[in-house]
């Protein structure tokens, strides 16, 4: 059994992964911290586990053996290190940090006390995506020129009880979050076109303040990839009944992904016209159950440190480039 912490409630994912550590039998939900004591102490309450203020003295408790972190994201490097350095296990909200040196100095420390540390990336275990990496792989629709990945929500849309919308307000919070949209929804488009089109090249983004808030409530990135492709990423808080969209363009043909609906259309496939698969590949095991199966030796996870080091990496490219109103080569944040 894998005794477990959870630190902050913070994220709105975090009864997600409660629940999930809740339903895995090798994880035992032991303790809660948080930097909002009352929040916390609420939390434990529901939980029937103790709530400890002192964030050393979980850290340092022989008894557990692994995190789960869900605090502001300008925390993550600082609660990360400290885990690891105590011994323990983790798993964590994206982003794992707001810049890549950070990220760097957090998989040294991980490296060095030989823990296992896992990103929840969800969307790498879903079947469309994995279907699209067949079809990239297989060559279906030749040379990439482009690919498309859309996803947003109304979160930040006023209601008649909230003027910020459902979402909690610290999500407008620039100093806790690091951004905005793109930062946390916009995460997903990033690491999935990261996966499906390869090494980016250079990038320009756009955020809009829409709402007035201190980050960003719709962003679109395009993306130059080696390859010779374009990306292009939207995502934003404002957006009622916009549907998931994943579209990868090529010289042989086609795919296009709206929601649980799957299409290709390819000059190699034998069957003219628009094409419904007939099966999709299995869901690979969840992020918080592969950090399981890794912590016990089982299996290696398909999340690899490479998407959780992109993702930052692209975040990182995408607000200097709104910053400074214009293109940013890759390479050259990287070598500074």
């Amino acid at each position: 059994m894998i005794n477990v912490a959870l630190l902050s409630k913070w994220h709105v994912h975090a009864e997600d992964y409660a629940k999930q550590a809740t339903k895995n039998e090798l994880l035992s939900i032991q303790m809660v911290w948080d930097e909002d004591e009352k929040r916390g102490r609420e939390w434990a309450e529901q939980l029937g586990v103790p709530f400890e203020p002192n964030l050393l003295e979980v850290l340092a408790n022989s008894s557990i053996d692994a995190v789960i972190v869900n605090t502001p994201t300008n925390l993550h490097k600082e609660v990360i290190i400290a885990a690891a350095k105590q011994k323990k296990h983790i798993f964590t909200e994206k982003v794992l940090a707001l810049s890549t040196q950070d990220c760097d100095e957090i998989f040294a420390v991980v490296e060095e006390t030989n823990v296992q540390l896992m990103v929840s990336l969800p969307r790498l275990t879903e079947p469309y995506y994995l279907y699209a990496q067949e079809v990239v792989d297989q060559g279906l629709i030749g040379s990439m020129t482009g690919i498309r990945c859309r996803l947003a929500h109304n979160g930040a849309v006023p209601t008649q009880d909230k003027t910020t919308g459902w979402l909690p307000a610290h999500f407008f919070n620039r100093e806790q979050c690091g951004g905005g949209a793109l930062v946390d929804l916009g995460a997903h488009p990033i690491y999935l076109t990261n996966r499906l089109a390869g090494k980016a090249k250079a990038v320009t983004a756009r955020f809009q303040h829409t709402n007035g808030y201190e980050v960003e409530d719709n962003a679109v990135v395009l993306v130059e990839y080696e390859s010779g492709a374009l990306g292009t990423i939207e995502t934003g808080f404002l957006s009622f009944g916009s549907p998931f969209q994943l579209e990868v363009y090529g010289t042989e043909g086609t795919l296009l992904i709206k929601d649980d609906q799957i299409r290709i259309k390819s000059s190699r496939i034998p069957k003219e016209g628009w094409v419904v698969p007939e099966g999709l590949p299995a869901r690979l095991n969840s992020a918080m159950d592969q950090w399981v199966q890794a912590i016990n030796g089982d299996a290696v996870p398909s999340i690899t440190r490479e998407d959780v080091r992109n993702l930052t990496l692209i975040n990182e490219v995408s607000a200097l480039s709104n910053e400074i109103g214009c293109r940013v080569v890759v390479s050259e944040l990287e070598n500074q």
